[in-house]
């Protein structure tokens, strides 16, 4: 084997050719190019960039998560709510996410990423209007489901669009940005919280919950500037298009090429593919009436680990945070959202180190070091719950034993199931499939959050806050097994390679004997 002068591709020699198969040289290849990526300077600016401004859609869920923690509490004294009447105002907008996440999938296969992205952000700039101007608990909730919808959207595209955009040496950290800015945007909306409690009851939730109108606007129109993902120009012919998207994106012309023609000879397997007038037919058939062995392990790794994000209770325990440390001892709204502050802050740190490492280190040991904390989290929180609710007093030590597992169990979930359930999820599926594939794993999330942030609190009433974290702690080493068992790791891996991943490996081998 030689290099070639300039370093970008590895020239191999004939004879050696015929003595490795057609997966492992086309391995060579792009590890070759992805060294050569390393030595012309790391990250390509313009796809951080274009990342950058379509993760931050996923900020307008993280506000509302980290708002409504707080302005639920002056929204129940308002209204005069129930528990279970909060607890539908909270979880409404997870379980109506599910149709935006359903109706992603073929939107985005039928306008594009980009417009889906714009779409997202303006249906939840709807949202945000109706429940910040809400005469009444019906038109509130009428504005929960309408951002929910939005939020669908949001979760289901952003990430797609940068896994689609991003070369493989940084789609990990790329790919983590949507869950960064969610994390940044409970941080935010902590924060607003705070800084409005002391705000007139009757005003504060309203602005705390109608602000992200502007933010909602204004990435509505920054959007418009980016670049629509390659990959969909290819599914939909645009080669020429795809081609000068590629080139900003890649580090070098070869490269560009060599993604090029990866992505358009996987493509060309699929059904339709190619063609202005493909708007995804078929997918859905494909995923879920009659799917190969390996698309079904795909869809199973994929429903499995957005399963397990959401069954491990993380949007519960931020939601109801404030009445968790209310039992706890802690009485004053203030104090109540000043340990959310303190809370979100731990999240956010996390969430960084976590994206910054994720290209390095690999998904697997990331979420399995996130779960098993996750475990040790809940059940020390569990621990500390029991015993507030067992004693007469309320002595320091069990309540910040309550804060520091609280804050230790989000920061875990920051590190392992946070950003990688999206990157993981972005790009296990083919091509043809990833919009659509992505939208079925992304709705059973949505569905899972919703059922888990509707019940939280009827379940604690009956078996105690403590009982349910021991519970969700069952839950989370669950899944720490089932990743540790199923998903394999895809750090460095094309888009296109990775489906290889998931297939038998006789049949895997028969298939380079019979193509060499």
């Amino acid at each position: 084997m030689r290099d070639t002068k300039n370093n970008s591709v590895l020239e191999v020699e004939d004879t050696e050719m015929t003595e490795i198969g057609v997966g492992e040289r086309e391995e060579i290849v792009v590890q070759s190019l992805s060294g050569s990526a390393g030595r012309r300077g790391g990250m390509n600016k313009y796809v951080l960039g274009a990342s950058l401004l379509a993760s931050t859609n996923s900020l307008l869920l993280g506000y509302d998560i980290g708002v409504m923690s707080g302005a639920v509490l002056f929204i129940k004294d308002y209204f005069k709510l129930t528990d279970v009447e909060v607890e539908i105002l909270v979880g409404s907008l997870n379980v109506c996410s599910i149709i935006g996440s359903i109706l992603s999938g073929k939107t985005s296969d039928w306008i594009g990423r980009r417009y889906t992205i714009v779409l997202a952000a303006l249906t939840f700039l709807i949202g945000a209007l109706l429940m910040g101007l809400a005469p009444s608990y019906p038109f509130l909730l009428a504005g929960r489901v309408v951002a929910g919808i939005g939020v669908g959207y949001s979760l289901m595209v952003s990430p797609v669009y940068t896994a689609e955009l991003s070369p493989a040496a940084t789609r990990g950290f790329l790919s983590s940005l949507p869950e960064v800015f969610i994390t940044v945007g409970i941080l935010v909306g902590y924060i607003s919280n705070y800084a409005l409690s002391g705000v007139q009851p009757k005003i504060n939730w309203r602005i705390m919950l109608g602000i992200a109108v502007f933010p909602a606007f204004a990435i509505g129109v920054g959007v418009l500037t980016m670049p629509e993902s390659p990959r969909w120009l290819v599914m939909k012919g645009r080669i020429d298009e795809a081609r000068r998207v590629l080139r900003k994106t890649s580090n070098g012309e070869e490269e560009a090429e060599f993604r090029l023609q990866e992505i358009s000879k996987d493509i060309s397997g699929g059904s339709g593919s190619g063609s202005s007038n493909w708007k995804g037919q078929g997918a859905w058939r494909e995923l879920l009436c009659r799917p190969s062995r390996p698309i079904r392990r795909i869809l199973i790794a994929a429903v499995g680990i957005n399963f397990f994000m959401q069954a491990s209770g993380n949007d519960a325990v931020i939601y109801y945070t404030p009445q968790v440390f209310k039992a706890a001892g802690i009485k004053k709204k203030k104090q109540l959202v000043g340990v959310t502050v303190i809370m979100g802050i731990a999240k956010s740190s996390f969430v960084l180190i976590s994206a910054a490492f994720l290209d390095r280190f690999g998904r697997r040991p990331l979420l399995l070091l996130g779960t098993i904390g996750m475990t040790i989290s809940l059940a020390g929180l569990g621990v500390g719950s029991k015993y507030l609710a067992s004693a007469t007093t309320k002595p320091i030590w069990a309540i910040a034993l309550c804060v520091v597992a609280v804050c230790a169990d989000v920061s875990f979930f920051s590190i392992g199931l946070g950003p990688v359930t999206w990157v993981y999820s972005s790009e296990i599926f083919p091509n043809r499939l990833r919009a659509q594939g992505t939208s079925i794993a992304v709705s059973v999330n949505r569905l899972v959050s919703g059922a888990v942030s509707m019940s939280f609190l009827s379940i604690s009433e009956r078996i105690s806050f403590a009982g349910t974290f021991f519970i969700l702690s069952g839950i989370t080493a669950l899944g720490s097994l089932f990743f540790y068992l199923y998903l394999p790791e895809t750090k460095g891996k094309n888009l296109e390679d990775i489906g290889a991943l998931f297939e038998d490996k006789i049949t895997t081998a028969s298939r380079e004997i019979s193509e060499r």
